[in-house]
């Protein structure tokens, strides 16, 4: 009598797949060590090849960097220009400038990659800067949501920076994938169109690393120095920098002008590089102008350590824009530390703004 074998009673056939089994996991396991060890080698291959003499050793590089379609690129900051003190003082810069926009939206940037990767802060950076409401999510966390935002972003980006002849050195995939140098060229770009109230320091430059996947598989490496920032000089740069027998002039008319104003409290002022250094005769000049008394207790009348002078100067910035002027170029530190271009951008900013007062 025929019939279907079971497996407890076809001793040969269970052991046959029992082998099967035992022989299936093994190809498995050896299928997936193989590949895990293919993963390893490109990786170790990406490394040697970024790992040239003209990059340190500390470059951190993971396997999906190196394993890509073939002619694709990547590229990456090179660490020893992420440790330069004008690329930090630039990144400081732009963090300060973001937070002080976006301070009635109680967004806190601390680090741009990891803030501006998604979208949400260069979306509201954007509408403050532009006072256009853009139509996208407010909040995203899925990947697909978040750079539908950034294609959205950058186009009203690109559509408003493009005629005036700005390079686009970004795009959706560079942003979300937290490349620093497109996000920097991004802000860089919308701080100078917008005329912000900022100092970038000049002359930026960094080193990036672009990793290229070849025909044959192989990666090829090479180094690109990108200009993050130039030169923001204009026409008073102009005239302090080489015009410095128009400079003595302006110099004795913005000496005329505070003093007009300053001899009500009998004061007088004969040196303009030291004299505005620690902020008590910008705080009694603002109130001068707008013919108000300011209050002892605002400001350090007899300021003796550093931080008390840049605690006067801001509030005498602070004054100037309740007064209805814009925020001053200039950074408080650098006219507490007698930057002599600094201290006479803000005098002439307020020269212009007041001098046919009384």
């Amino acid at each position: 009598m025929s019939g279907t074998p079971t497996k407890s009673g076809n001793p040969l056939m269970a052991k046959m797949k029992k082998d099967e089994s035992f022989l299936g996991k093994l190809g498995g396991t050896l299928g997936r060590k193989k590949k895990a060890k293919e993963v390893s080698d490109l990786h170790e291959e990406g490394k040697n090849a970024i790992n040239a003499p003209l990059l340190p050793s500390s470059i951190e590089i993971h396997p999906e960097d190196t394993l890509m379609e073939e002619n694709a690129e990547r590229v990456m900051l090179d660490p020893t220009s992420r440790e330069t003190h004008k690329f930090k003082d630039l990144l400081k810069v732009l963090i300060d400038w973001i937070n002080s926009e976006l301070e009635e939206d109680r967004i806190i940037v601390k680090d741009l990659e990891e803030d501006c990767y998604d979208g949400q802060v260069l979306q509201k950076l954007f509408e403050k800067l532009s006072g256009r409401k853009l139509n996208v999510a407010e909040v995203t966390q899925s990947e697909i949501v978040q750079k539908q935002k950034l294609q959205t972003v950058l186009e009203a980006v690109n559509l408003l920076l493009r005629p005036h002849g700005w390079p686009i050195e970004w795009s959706v995939d560079s942003i979300h994938s937290k490349n620093l140098v497109a996000i920097v060229f991004l802000l860089v770009s919308l701080a100078m169109h917008f005329q912000a109230p900022i100092r970038l320091p000049e002359h930026v430059s960094v080193q990036v690393v672009v990793v290229k996947q070849k025909k044959d598989g192989l990666l090829q490496t090479g180094h690109i120095t990108k200009e993050l920032t130039t030169t923001t000089e204009d026409a008073f740069d102009t005239l302090l920098d080489h015009a410095p027998d128009k400079l003595n002039v302006v110099k004795t008319s913005l000496i005329t002008f505070v003093n007009k104003h300053l001899n009500k409290l009998n004061l007088e002022v004969t040196e303009l590089e030291t004299q505005f250094a620690d902020g008590v005769y910008l705080v009694l000049l603002m109130g001068l102008l707008e013919d108000y008394f300011v209050p002892l207790y605002n400001f350090f009348l007899t300021p003796e350590s550093f931080e008390q002078k840049v605690h006067n100067v801001a509030f005498a910035f602070e004054l100037m824009q309740d007064g209805g002027l814009k925020k001053p170029k200039a950074r408080p530190e650098d006219v507490v530390n007698l930057n002599l271009k600094s201290t006479l951008r803000v005098l002439y900013n307020l020269f212009t703004n007041y001098k046919n007062s009384d």
